[in-house]
């Protein structure tokens, strides 16, 4: 099965726990491609046959400027290649922030719902006052996303 990884990212910590998942993925079987920054034409090249999104959260729980390009172009565009596929979402936020606590990924979720992607599991949520080793606290979220897509 074909993953596709897309990333936003404001320091690179996101897009670093992106990589790492594009390593589990391959490492457990799967075709995974990651790609800071990719456009739709990356994605639709790649043709997934299941969507991981993985961002941070700005300031005001907003997604990362990084990956706001794309985010617009498929919100746009709603690709229909893309309904009905497995998907999900990995955040990371600070709690201390509240209310716009990793909103950065409800936004990446919501479009993954308007896409009439199936949300293969919750949405992980990654504090960054409680870890400093996000890579390794998406290990089991990142299994169990494996399993889910084998199903």
């Amino acid at each position: 099965m074909k993953v596709a990884i897309i990333s936003g990212s404001v320091y690179g910590t996101a897009d670093e726990v992106a990589r790492h998942a594009e390593a589990l993925l391959k490492a457990a079987g799967f075709e995974a491609w990651h790609a800071a920054r990719a456009t739709l034409d990356d994605l639709r090249g790649f043709a997934p046959q299941a969507l991981l999104g993985v961002t941070s959260t700005t300031g005001m729980g907003e997604l990362p400027d990084s990956i706001m390009p794309l985010y617009s172009t498929i919100r746009d565009t709603l690709p229909a290649e893309w309904r009905g596929l497995p998907g999900a979402v990995l955040a990371l936020g600070d709690s201390s922030y509240g209310d716009t606590y990793c909103g950065g990924g409800e936004q990446l979720r919501e479009l993954f719902l308007e896409l009439g992607l199936r949300e293969v599991q919750p949405m992980l949520r990654l504090d960054a006052s409680e870890t400093v080793t996000p890579e390794a606290d998406a290990e089991p979220w990142l299994a169990e996303f494996a399993a889910a897509l084998r199903g």
